[in-house]
This record gives structure tokens, sequence and C-alpha cells, in this order.
């Protein structure tokens, strides 16, 4: 099968809201009248961000859901993807399973492939997504403020536990790992929750590479600090599957642990019913963890109230 066969048969769809799709040098979109355009790019690489073992299906969900998750980090409405794929060879089979892994989740937010690239070589998945805020409304990491809740969408530290399970530093029973591992291979990116916090939450980041690391970002470019209550994220953030676990090693998933494509936002303590409608609206859990500081640092307060002296390192591609 050639390199056109492969496209034709696994990933040409009609174009349905771009004026140009799959077929032409490059895709054409207008943009609506009244908004701008978000866009973004993860690359998952095999041996670096997935197992040869995972389910072609589930990675073909995790490439898109990846950056569905960065588009709701600003609140942004998906609109259209470009999908380059490195490939050591034209495998039906899996391209079958991953693409239908991929089309499922994209009909599911109405967001749909208009392009990209094919060739030969290591397995690598390269995404570019485009999505759009109305005019002015985009959730940036750069406006938190001293005195706003701090909190996190849904559940944390399921994915590391995997990973952990994978590498053999812990042993799970068999229907926690397929539980954990799910969580992994197929994260749920929190759209409807993004797009619900416009106008509402002050900044916003989703947390692949950890809770701390990714608060960090927000941090930085807000030039804050934070507050985390551990006491509050420990019992209202962990699924029963850590909760089996030494408490050290859940702590570690849970705080600096990755892939878990939540979101970690601030917003005004007078936004409190606000936080709690969106979450409604969305379906999403949320869970108050702390406050914004005006101290440009990030402190931990253990279960007696007082700074932890422990520290945690969130995931880094080259440390």
């Amino acid at each position: 099968m050639g390199e056109f066969d492969l496209i034709e048969r696994f990933f040409k769809r009609p174009a349905f809201r771009a004026d140009v799709g799959i077929g032409d040098d490059c895709a054409v979109w207008s943009p609506r009248s009244g908004h701008q355009l978000a866009f973004s790019a993860d690359m998952l690489v095999e041996g670096r961000h997935f197992l040869p073992t995972v389910n072609p299906r589930h990675l073909g969900h995790k490439s898109l859901a990846v950056n569905l998750s960065d588009l709701a980090a600003c609140g942004a409405t998906p609109q259209a993807f470009l999908l380059s794929l490195s490939l050591p060879r034209a495998d039906e089979a899996w391209l079958d399973g991953f693409s239908q892994g991929l089309f499922q989740l994209s009909e599911l937010h109405g967001c749909e492939l208009i392009g990209g690239d094919t060739t030969q070589g290591p397995l690598n998945i390269a995404i570019t997504i485009m999505g759009d805020t109305p005019r002015g409304q985009s959730i940036l990491r750069s406006g938190a403020k001293a005195g706003d809740d701090l909190y996190v969408s849904g559940h944390l530290g399921d994915a590391c536990l995997a990973l952990e399970a994978f590498r053999g530093k812990v042993s799970l029973p068999q229907a926690v790992f397929d539980s954990a591992r799910l969580r992994m291979e197929c994260p749920t990116p929190r759209v409807a929750l993004g797009q619900a916090l416009r106008g509402i939450a002050n900044a916003m980041a989703d947390i692949s590479d950890g809770l701390l690391g990714d608060l960090g970002h927000i941090l930085k470019a807000s030039q804050v600090g934070a507050e985390i209550d551990v006491s509050a994220v420990t019992p209202l953030m962990l699924t029963e599957t850590l909760w089996s676990c030494p408490h050290d090693l859940a702590l570690d998933c849970v705080l600096s642990g990755g892939d878990d494509y939540e979101l970690v936002f601030c917003a005004s303590p007078f936004a409190c019913a606000q936080v709690q409608h969106a979450a409604n609206y969305s379906g999403t859990p949320v869970t108050r963890i702390g406050r914004i500081t005006d101290s440009q640092r990030l402190v931990l307060l253990g279960f007696d109230g007082l700074p932890m002296t422990k520290s945690f390192h969130s995931f880094d591609h080259f440390s």
C-alpha cells in the first residue's frame, strides 16, 4: 500500500467547515467573525510518550486528546487539525485501529482532519490543532491574581501510577492496573469545562507534565505564588486506584505525575458559585486546592498546616 492509498483509505474525509480540506497542497480555513484562532501542536514519540504495546485505537484517541486539552486550557472551541505520521511500515490493522480511535474523538468534539503528511520512519505522531475563542476571551496563563482560589478538575495520579507499574516500581491488582492504564492511554480532554470557564477563570493550564510543574507555568507568567493545601488534594483528588499505594508514592503521582490532562485554574473567591456552575454544566468535578499569593513562591502546606520540606519534580523532556 502506497502513501496516497494509505491517506485515501484511512484518513481522507469530506471537508465540512474547511473551505479546502485534504487533497490539495494546503488546507484553507475562514475564521468565524468576531473570533480569534487558537493553535497548538503536540508530538508523540514511541518509547518516549507511549509504549510499543499500546492499543492503536487508544493511541489514536490520545494523540488527539492531548491537543484538545491544550485548546481546553485556553477555553477554545476545537475546529480542525493536521496530522503528520511517521510509520515504520504501512500496517493496515494498526492504521485501522489508530484511525478509528482518532476519528471517534474528533467527531465527539466536531474537530475535523483537514491535512497533514505521512512518511516512513520511526513511529512518531505529530498533530497541529486549531480552535477559536470569542475575541478577547482566551484564558491565558498570565492572568492569575493574588487572592484567587486555585482549582483542579477531575482526578490526578492514575496515569503516573500506571507508568510506575510498567516500570516495575509498584505491583498492582489487575483490575487496578487496567483502570490506571486506561486513564494513561485514553485521557479525557476537559474541553467543555474550558469553554464554560471563559469569563470566570483568570488563568488556566492543562496538566500534562504534573500539577506542580504546570501550575508553575501559570505562576511564572503571572508573577505570583501559590499555596496548595495537601490535605485538600490528597483525599479529594485520588481515585480508589491510588488508595492502596504507599502514601509517598501516591503523593508523588498526584503532585508531580504527568499525563493527567486535567485543568489547573484560578478564579476570584467571589466567583466560587460560577465555578461550580461551570463544573456542573460541563459534567466535570472540580476541587479547590489552595490559593494564589503575591509571594512568587509555591508552598505546599502539609496535613499539619505547615510548609512541607519534601521536594517534587515534574516531568521534563530534557532533564
